[in-house]
C-alpha cells in the first residue's frame, strides 16, 4: 500500500479513531488502526472489540498502491503531531511502516492486516433519519447524565426511543434525568424492541463526528448492536446489557411552582453559590418567592456565601436544596440567551427545569442529613 496524504487532514481524522483504540488490550493488534486504500476510498477502521468501532473515510489523499496496512497508533500519532510538512507518504505492508516527510522518515513495525478484526458497515435499508445538528445537540443534552459506573449497567448508556416521526433519548445516574426529543424519520421498518441502551463510549464518539449540523444521520438498532452513519463515518456501538429503569415514573405528576429563569444569569449565580461548598458541605440552599430567588452556601471555618437574582415566579414560597454540579452540567449546555422553567413541588420532590417542549431534566434535591 502506497499513498500520499494531506497531513492535517490525516491527522484529524487519526485523531478522531484512535479515540477507539484501548489504552490496554490482551489482544495486542488492537493497539493498530487498520487503513484500507482502494482507487476511489481510503478508510481508517478502529475498534475495542467490546463496545465501540468506527469506519473512518479520509479525505485528500492520492492512492499509488492500493492495499491494506496496519498503522501502530501511539507512534504514527506523534508523528502526525510533531511534524511540520503539508504532506505524508506512507508505504506499507504486512512486515513495515514506511513514514515519509520532506526531510524526515520513521521505519515502524508492521503486523498482518487480515488478522485485525472487522466493523460492520451500514448496509441496512431500515433506519432513522435525524439532521447531524438535532442529534448533535441532542447528545450534548444528554450524555453527561449517564454513570460513569454502576452496578445497574443500563444507567451506563443513554436509553434510545423511537418512533415514525420522533426520536427520544434519555439518560440517567440515579439522582438526576435527562430527557430530549428530536425530529427522527423512520425508513423501511425500523424500530426497536425492549430499551436499547447505546454505550457513552459510542454516543460521544457520534457526538464528534457530527461537524456539520446539516448531514443527515442514519440510525439502526438491531437487538444487539447498533450502527450509525454519516457523511463520512459509520460507528458501531454494542448494547449495553440490562434493562433500563421505568423513568417517566419520576417526572412529577402535579407542580406548585413555576419559576422562569434566565439562563446565563442562574448559571452564574449557581456558580457563585457553589464557591462556598465542599464535599462535605456540597448544597446550596435556594429560596424561591415572589420575584426573587435567594441562593445560600456555607463551609464551616471556610465562609458563607449568599446570591440573589430576579424571576418570574408563579406558587407559593418554597426552599430547596441542589448540589450545585448536577445545576451547572444542565445549565451549560442550554442556550444561555435562552430561558427554562423551573417546576417545584416541595423541598423533598424531584425539580423539573425544562427548556423549550423538547427538553427535560430532572435532579433529586438534598436533605439536611445528605448534606452533613
Amino acid at each position: 500500500m502506497k499513498a500520499l496524504f494531506d497531513r492535517e487532514a490525516l491527522h484529524t481524522a487519526f485523531q478522531l479513531v484512535s479515540s477507539v483504540v484501548p489504552a490496554r488490550s490482551p489482544k495486542v493488534i488492537l493497539q493498530n488502526v487498520k487503513l484500507s486504500a482502494t482507487k476511489d476510498q481510503v478508510v481508517l477502521v478502529a475498534t475495542d472489540m467490546e463496545v465501540v468501532g468506527i469506519r473512518l473515510d479520509v479525505r485528500g489523499v492520492k492512492v499509488e498502491e492500493q492495499g491494506e496496512a496496519l498503522l501502530p497508533t501511539g507512534r504514527l500519532m506523534s508523528i502526525l503531531r510533531e511534524s511540520m510538512d503539508e504532506e505524508i507518504r506512507v508505504e506499507a505492508d504486512a512486515s513495515s511502516c514506511l513514514i515519509k516527510g520532506q526531510y524526515s522518515e520513521f521505519e515502524l513495525p508492521g503486523e498482518d492486516p487480515q488478522q485485525y478484526p472487522d466493523v460492520p458497515s451500514f448496509d441496512s435499508s431500515n433506519y432513522h433519519q435525524i439532521q447531524g445538528g438535532v442529534l448533535k445537540e441532542m447528545i450534548g443534552r444528554t450524555v453527561f447524565a449517564t454513570a460513569q459506573e454502576n452496578a445497574r449497567y443500563a444507567l451506563t448508556g443513554v436509553l434510545w426511543e423511537v418512533n415514525p416521526e420522533k426520536v427520544r433519548l434519555v439518560a440517567t445516574d440515579g439522582r438526576r434525568l435527562a430527557v430530549s426529543d428530536g425530529i427522527g424519520i423512520m425508513h423501511g421498518k425500523h424500530a426497536t424492541s425492549g430499551t436499547p441502551v447505546v454505550p457513552t463510549k459510542a454516543m460521544s464518539l457520534l457526538e464528534r463526528n457530527l461537524s456539520d449540523p446539516e448531514e443527515q444521520v442514519l440510525v439502526n438498532i438491531g437487538a444487539n448492536e447498533v450502527l450509525f452513519k454519516t457523511s463520512r463515518a459509520v460507528i458501531y456501538g454494542r448494547l449495553v446489557e440490562g434493562r433500563y429503569p421505568p423513568y417517566k415514573e419520576v417526572f412529577p405528576k402535579k407542580t406548585s411552582v413555576k419559576v422562569r429563569l434566565k439562563v446565563a444569569s442562574f448559571l452564574s449565580a449557581v456558580k457563585q453559590a457553589a464557591v462556598l461548598t465542599d464535599e462535605e458541605s456540597r448544597g446550596i440552599d435556594c429560596s424561591f418567592s415572589k420575584g426573587n430567588v435567594t441562593l445560600k452556601s456555607r463551609v464551616p471555618d471556610k465562609g458563607r456565601a449568599k446570591v440573589e437574582m430576579p424571576i418570574e415566579f408563579e406558587g407559593k414560597g418554597v426552599d430547596i436544596t441542589f448540589d450545585p454540579r448536577f445545576v451547572v452540567d444542565m445549565l451549560r449546555v442550554l442556550d444561555p440567551e435562552s430561558e427554562a422553567t423551573l417546576e417545584l413541588v416541595d423541598a423533598n420532590s424531584p425539580a423539573l427545569f425544562k427548556s423549550g417542549d423538547d427538553y427535560s431534566y430532572i435532579v433529586m434535591p438534598l436533605t439536611r442529613d445528605s448534606r452533613s
